[in-house]
């Protein structure tokens, strides 16, 4: 008897929590707002995006919380955060109305970006105070599609689904099909450098064409600062201590302009057979080290002086090699003229 009440307890027990299971599920799909946003952006693991172009973009969370772009790349933390925003407000409008509806399927068909979402969920959660069993899931796929005429909303349709919907965002003028973006070079952080002065242990800056001015600056004490000439060895007595401040200074951010992916690997490897412009090498008070190597770059615009002359190189732009060698980009001397200053710039 008591054997067979056990039973009945659990099994009623179990009914309970299925039917609050169903209720919370849908509760969740049945509102306007359920469509498409993401409650809880903070359980997002994964956000996996694709479009028509075979342009393909996955943002992984990593276990410290730093957003990874394909796995090995480190993804911009400002514009996840805007995409998280993004999925977290999204309302919707309206169903597409019959006048419009083949026009915008059609234009879903052909041009949309597949979003996956995944986050980590239990696998029972009474009312947010007994959550049991997480995982990792597939929560949400959907299709972002081109903005209405008015541009005050964007075009999208669940998987599976047969009728889009016009979704905005409350309190942006605008649609949001551009942050749904599948092109990896706008996701990926552009940081070259990123070391505060608290944080600087040394700058090792070379100048292969110019071995006199290349020199290695270490920070001794939290105001105590030595340059070596490294061609002689010779310690600076004397230097312009406001020039070294801002040349430090300029260390706390550096970031490339663009990603050169669509470099012929001959046209690399021939920049990179020839001279560095600059060998740049950064360590910090942990141990970590930063290499990176600038190139002159050709002058294709063919830019001329005063004079009229052609310059040999470009004077707006180099290339630099990045990532221990291993990814070419374009920066500007905008940027980096602050920190290739030579060994005479801070001679008194």
């Amino acid at each position: 008897m008591n054997k067979n009440r056990k039973i009945l307890y659990l099994v009623l027990t179990l009914g309970m929590i299925a039917v609050l299971l169903i209720f919370q599920n849908r509760k969740g799909t049945l509102t306007e707002k359920g469509q498409f946003a993401i409650e809880d952006t903070a359980s997002v693991t994964k956000i996996f995006l694709a479009d028509k172009r075979d342009n393909m973009v996955l943002l992984k969370k990593d276990t410290s919380g730093q957003w990874l772009l394909n796995d090995t790349l480190k993804a911009r933390q400002e514009a996840v955060n805007i995409l998280l925003k993004t999925m977290n407000g999204l309302a919707v409008k309206a169903p597409v109305s019959k006048n419009s509806y083949n026009n915008v399927i059609t234009r879903l068909a052909a041009n949309s970006v597949k979003v996956e979402v995944y986050q980590n969920v239990f696998r029972i959660n009474l009312f947010d105070k007994i959550k049991l069993f997480p995982h990792e899931k597939l929560t949400k796929v959907y299709y972002v599609g081109h903005p209405t005429p008015d541009n005050m909303g964007t075009f999208m349709i669940i998987e599976g689904s047969d009728t889009p919907f016009v979704v905005y965002l409350p309190g942006l003028r605008g649609y949001v099909s551009a942050r749904y973006s599948a092109y990896p070079g706008d996701w990926r952080d552009h940081t070259i450098f990123r070391t505060p002065p608290d944080n600087l242990k040394f700058i090792k800056l070379e100048f292969p064409g110019e071995p006199a001015e290349s020199f290695l600056l270490e920070k001794e004490a939290r105001s105590a600062i030595k340059i070596t000439q490294l061609s002689t060895g010779k310690i600076l007595e004397r230097f312009d201590t406001s020039r070294v401040v801002e040349f430090v200074s300029a260390y706390k951010f550096i970031a490339f302009e663009s990603p050169l992916d669509a470099m012929e690997p001959k046209v690399m490897d021939s920049v990179t057979r020839s001279q560095p412009a600059h060998i740049i090498t950064v360590g910090d008070v942990y141990g970590k080290a930063k290499s990176i190597k600038t190139f002159r770059r050709p002058n294709h615009d063919k830019q001329e002086d005063l004079d009229g002359n052609i310059y040999p190189w470009d004077i707006n732009r180099m290339y630099a090699l990045i990532d221990d060698g291993r990814e070419m980009v374009l920066v500007q001397y905008f940027v980096f003229d602050e920190i290739t200053r030579p060994l005479s710039y801070f001679m008194q």
